[in-house]
């Protein structure tokens, strides 16, 4: 009887100190963790001389948790410069600058750690001194402001890219049209798309001086996710058990043949789906019928262009589909007036079309950009108007 007793007090014990462990740890799954971010800012480009230019971003240190405080004791930038010639004799100097109400920038520079309180926001200004005896080249600067959120959650190192264009090409560039059987066709040259960008923006800046009535302006499905804020860097993707193991069985081509493009998939469509995918996928292509995958992955697994798949800086970075695409071209329609459309071009003279705006024809699209006037190269050329005959 004792012993049965104690046993019975042990198997209670356990079930209550298992419990206990279970609760804890569902309550920590369900915790915000260190949920602070960078915003990507305002910026703006002053030309001071021609040989003196000052980039200066304007940005928002957010604590998006409801309950906690965060620390932030380090943020420092810096700035890598893109051109089309060398860079030899130019300098690129990057500053940093809290901008807290309730505490002074020191004189000497330094980021002194700061609590940005629950729910609250403190800011932040970037500049960038670019001075050198002939800046004409120069195209674009990749900021990367690198910082450090301390809390529950620990040390968390965080990384904020921001890309911002330091060229802007003239309307009266895009003046290349091409003919096809049922249409005209041009490709128009725009400044390298960034996230503090919109397709709206870019359509009335650049299409809208060439455009007539009837015309169907197109962009491609990696310029709109870029604009998007859908690309994230390697270092910020941690490829799981699932990632990690698949990626071995995709094609060395596919943007999902490495551990951090996988994951990339199963962040946005989750690890089981991927799974099911790939075991129903891998059946069906042992019986004849490959591309099953992608068909049950979504249409994410198609669109996710790895390392490599697009132009610099953005090679260095996994570029995701477009979020919600119909609602960019019924925009796009809406606040210009032109038929829109999204659509993943490439050289083997295959024509996605992702989505349309009402009334335009797909076969038109198809047949007018079947030799890829974008092109898949450093052309610059994201956006086609297309004006029927």
């Amino acid at each position: 009887m004792v012993a049965a007793s104690i046993g019975i007090g042990l198997g209670v014990a356990a079930l209550i100190v298992g419990g206990g462990a279970l609760a804890i740890e569902s309550q920590y799954r369900r915790r915000p963790g260190n949920r602070l971010e960078l915003t990507p800012g305002t910026w703006n480009l002053e030309i001071c001389e021609p040989q003196h230019y000052r980039l200066v971003g304007e940005l928002e240190l957010q604590n998006r948790t409801r309950r906690l405080e965060i620390m932030v004791p380090e943020l420092e930038a810096q700035a890598q410069l893109l051109s089309k010639g060398s860079l030899d004799g130019i300098t690129c100097q990057t500053t940093v600058t809290p901008c807290h109400e309730d505490a002074p920038a020191r004189e000497d520079g330094y980021w002194f750690a700061y609590i940005v309180k629950v729910q609250k926001t403190t800011r932040l200004k970037v500049v960038v001194d670019i001075t050198g005896p002939d800046l004409q080249a120069l195209q674009t600067a990749w900021v990367q402001v690198r910082y450090v959120t301390y809390g529950p959650g620990g040390r968390v190192p965080k990384n904020r890219h921001i890309i911002v264009p330091l060229r802007y090409p003239q309307v009266e560039d895009s003046r290349n049209w091409r003919t096809t059987e049922r249409s005209e066709v041009l490709p128009i040259k725009t400044h390298l798309l960034t996230h503090l960008d919109t397709p709206v923006e870019i359509v009335r800046r650049y299409v809208t001086p060439h455009a007539k009535p009837g015309d169907i302006v197109t962009i491609g499905e990696t310029p709109i996710a870029i604009m998007q804020g859908r690309w994230r860097h390697p270092t910020e993707v941690r490829p799981g058990w699932v990632a990690r193991r698949l990626c071995y069985y995709f094609l060395p081509t596919s943007s999902l043949a490495t551990a951090c493009g996988l994951q990339a998939l199963v962040d946005i469509v989750g690890p089981w789906r991927v799974v099911f995918a790939f075991l129903v996928g891998s059946i069906a292509k042992v019986l004849g019928r490959p591309g099953v995958f992608y068909q049950l992955a979504g249409e994410q697994a198609r669109l996710i262009d790895d390392v490599t798949g697009t132009l610099p800086p953005y090679d260095q970075f996994i570029v995701l589909g477009p979020d919600d695409s119909q609602q960019v071209v019924d925009e796009i329609y809406q606040q210009t007036g032109l038929g829109a459309a999204i659509v993943d071009v490439n050289d083997l003279k295959a024509v996605k079309v992702l989505a349309a705006s009402q009334g335009v024809s797909i076969a038109l699209l198809e047949e007018a950009l079947r030799s890829n006037p974008a092109g898949n190269s450093d052309e610059q050329t994201p956006v086609v108007l297309i004006r029927p005959r």
